[in-house]
């Protein structure tokens, strides 16, 4: 029996996503950061690389860098509770340099 309207494609896009995906931490952290820290967090910050379990999060100044530290406890819990596993260790921030200076 053929059908005759066409299927949503969205179930075969995130399926396609999935399998494309690298299957590192960092990836499997980029995917969950947003719902891990809230919006708000993650306007200020992102990972942006992981070497055995510790997490590079560059934060866009000192201020968030400071405050995603004193967070990091927290926010290493939620992280390792929507990735199923103790995968992440600790975080360490870093703010980015701002834009136009020269050093």
């Amino acid at each position: 029996m053929r059908r005759r309207e066409p299927r949503p494609a969205g179930h075969a896009v995130v399926a396609l996503a999935d399998r494309l995906a690298p299957l590192t931490l960092l990836a499997d952290v980029q995917r969950v950061w947003a719902r891990a820290v809230g919006d708000v967090v993650a306007a200020q910050a992102e990972p942006t690389g992981e070497r055995d379990g510790v997490l590079l999060v560059t934060c866009s100044s000192a201020v968030w860098a400071q405050e995603l530290d004193l967070m990091g406890p927290d926010l290493v819990a939620q992280l390792n509770a929507l990735l199923g596993g103790d995968r992440v260790r600790a975080l360490r921030c870093r703010a980015v340099a701002p834009r136009g200076w020269s050093g």
